[in-house]
């Protein structure tokens, strides 16, 4: 039996971003099957945040709450090294992300690295984003992990090669997919496009609304693809994300603008849905450390373009359409040949559902306990 802490300050947050996402199917996944160890989970905040945080009943799941406001929290640690996660006897103590923790030196460190986005992209990130990653030195938090996760085995090769770091102690884990299908009737149909006012045909791009998801390449693409076919309008679907006024400017600009459609974030109980009701999905991202909206376009049966860089190549496979996010013209072409194509998508959809059979959150538990044994 192991004691094992972990970081949950990304379950505070109202809304989930993909790291607090991917923390809490983790923990769920884990804490079905794992009766054995003891698992202490530790957040900090000042305001009251349990409304937030989930409930896990089982006995030998434990919270540990510090009420220190987080930002005094880091620089407290950050200068003077306190305080020390040292009260319990711990194993292991699993951050699912990069963050401040200081721990005694008993304590073999468990990190999840989700992607070095930042280290090839730093003109996609704010100044108070490229701050915050010199603040928290991602290269000596992986010097220091006794055992780092990845999603993807790209992550994994980044890291090697970018951070100089051991292979031997990365261990890629695929995680599951939340986002599973439902039966869609023409009734639940209709309640989606008036909840969203959406039109009857349309390509759907699902994620946060910044630049480096390649929004502007995705309408650019777009409107070479209307000079084809009206047919089909462009749902963009998500929440703001930094420089997102690049992309409002240009659809301001679109000839086609009328047939592009925002609709904002979208509630998780509505996701599966969506994906399910539109025509086509397209994710021109260009940097990613796992993608988990094309891994749930495909368990919800809609064919797929996405990006042939970073992990999308290798969580898509043979199983969806891919392009050269740097190239609009290319991308066009390939939604081009989608829309016309019948038993192009059907092939498409086929096998984007056997390949969405390979990521699984149960499996991804039973990998992440059998690390710390």
């Amino acid at each position: 039996m192991s004691q094992i802490g972990i970081d949950i300050r990304a379950l505070m947050s109202p809304v989930r971003t993909g790291v607090g996402e991917y923390t809490y199917e983790l923990l769920n996944a884990i804490f079905k099957i794992d009766k054995t160890n003891q698992y202490f989970l530790f957040y900090n905040s000042y305001k009251d945040v349990s409304q937030h945080i989930p409930k896990w009943t089982q006995e030998n799941v434990h919270y540990i709450h510090t009420k220190w406001p987080n930002k005094l929290y880091n620089a407290s640690i950050k200068l003077f090294g306190i305080p020390k996660i040292n009260k319990i006897k711990l194993d292991y103590f699993f951050s699912p992300n990069f963050n401040f923790t200081n721990l005694s030196t008993n304590t073999k460190s468990v990190l999840t690295v989700h992607d070095l986005f930042f280290e090839f992209f730093p003109h996609f990130f704010s100044f108070k984003q490229r701050l915050w990653h010199w603040a928290i030195n991602p290269k000596r938090q992986c010097e220091k992990a006794d055992i780092i996760i990845t999603p993807s085995e790209n992550t994994k090769r980044d890291i090697v090669d970018i951070y100089h770091i051991s292979p031997e102690k990365i261990k890629v884990i695929y995680p599951g997919i939340s986002c599973l299908p439902e039966s869609t009737y023409p009734e639940t149909k209709n309640k989606l496009q008036q909840k969203y006012n959406l039109p009857h045909k349309f390509i759907l791009f699902l994620g946060t609304v910044e630049p480096r998801k390649n929004i502007i390449g995705l309408i650019e693409a777009f409107e070479q693809l209307c000079k084809t076919t009206l047919n089909y309008s462009l749902v963009i679907a998500g929440h703001k994300g930094w420089n997102d006024n690049k992309i409002y400017k240009k659809i301001a600009l679109s000839p086609v603008k009328e047939k592009i459609k925002l609709i904002g974030s979208v509630d998780a109980a509505d996701k599966p849905a969506l994906y399910t009701i539109s025509d086509l999905f397209v994710y021109p991202s260009f940097y990613e450390g796992f993608g988990f909206p094309v891994a749930e376009a495909f368990a919800c049966g809609v064919p797929v373009i996405t990006s042939n860089r970073s992990s999308l190549s290798e969580v898509a496979g043979n199983a969806a359409f891919l392009v050269n996010p740097n190239r609009p013209n290319e991308l066009a072409q390939a939604m081009i040949e989608m829309t016309k194509n019948e038993k192009l998508r059907e092939k498409f959809k086929n096998l984007g559902l056997k390949q969405a059979k390979k990521f699984n959150w149960g499996q991804a538990a039973q990998e992440f306990i059998g690390l710390l044994k």
